[in-house]
């Protein structure tokens, strides 16, 4: 039975791949699929891919386009998500700082170098006018370190996906001062070079397993109340979040879309310069 890693964020977008792992689907498949967990995002799981420690990551477009230009041996094969990330911006409850336009001079706090959360940092920046290069970061590992800089002033504000953080802002920890969404498709799959040119067709049958159920997933059964309870949200916030998320089901991805993307993020300072999408991609329908 051949053995793959995968890693993601421990959040409700990829409860599909809870259900297919439980379901023991890949198992029926001859693969021992094995999940891990990273709390640290996309700089995290691009420096595993790096490393071998994952064969397989649901990544932030953003970071592992990045990553990939920087040398990352590895290819995008599919969107993953295919709305936007909503991020939300926020500060410590008793903070000084009101709106965004408070925050133009402040310190964002960032999983690390790398990160959706440096990037998006970066796109807000843009966004509101601000000039990039003063932007200040706080390295902090994780939401856990995003907490704790918050609380204890070493950084001003942080920025993580809006409805993962929602509990954070109901319970007083954090205020939300806006929102600043992707504007790309928020997650891809990521593979390392090494395990698409060995065991290509057992990479496909994986993307074949989650395609299939994500394009029933809101139609499961109680899905709102599932995700309610394993998330610690409430369920108009998770109604909500599905209201908007649209997964992918087996959409190949394009050259085209990962050229708009790095567009974009030249635009927004985020790459200094573009490389050949097909480079960056590695389709598994054509």
């Amino acid at each position: 039975m051949l053995k793959l890693k995968i890693g993601g964020v421990p959040e409700h977008f990829n409860y599909p791949w809870y259900i297919t792992l439980k379901n023991k689907e890949y198992t029926k498949e001859g693969i021992n699929l094995r999940w891990k967990d990273y709390p640290g995002g996309t700089g995290a799981m691009a420096k595993a891919l790096r490393s071998g420690e994952v064969d397989i990551a649901l990544v932030l477009t953003e970071g592992i386009i990045k990553d990939i230009i920087n040398g990352n041996p590895s290819k995008i094969t599919q969107t993953f998500v295919k709305s936007p990330l909503v991020w939300g911006i926020h500060v410590a409850a008793n903070s000084k700082f009101k709106t965004i336009d408070d925050l133009e001079n402040a310190t964002v706090a960032i999983s690390r170098f790398g990160s959706g959360s440096q990037l998006m940092a970066i796109v807000n920046a843009h966004n509101n006018g601000w000039d990039v290069s003063k932007l200040q970061f706080k390295v902090v590992g994780d939401l856990q370190g995003g907490i704790d800089a918050l609380t204890n002033g070493e950084a001003d504000y942080f920025m993580w996906e809006h409805f993962t953080t929602k509990p954070l802002v109901d319970n007083g920890t954090f205020r939300r001062v806006g929102n600043c969404p992707t504007p790309w498709p928020c997650f891809v799959i990521a593979v390392r070079d090494e395990i698409l040119e060995n065991n290509f067709e057992e990479v496909k049958k994986v993307h074949d397993i989650i395609n299939s159920c994500t394009k029933d997933f809101k139609d499961f059964d109680n899905i709102d109340e599932v995700l309610s309870n394993r998330y610690e949200q409430q369920i108009e916030d998770i109604q909500e979040w599905l209201s908007i998320t649209e997964w992918n089901d087996g959409e190949p991805i394009s050259e085209n879309l990962i050229t708009d993307i790095q567009n974009k993020m030249i635009e927004f300072n985020v790459i200094e310069k573009k490389e050949n999408s097909g480079d960056l991609i590695r389709n598994m329908y054509i």
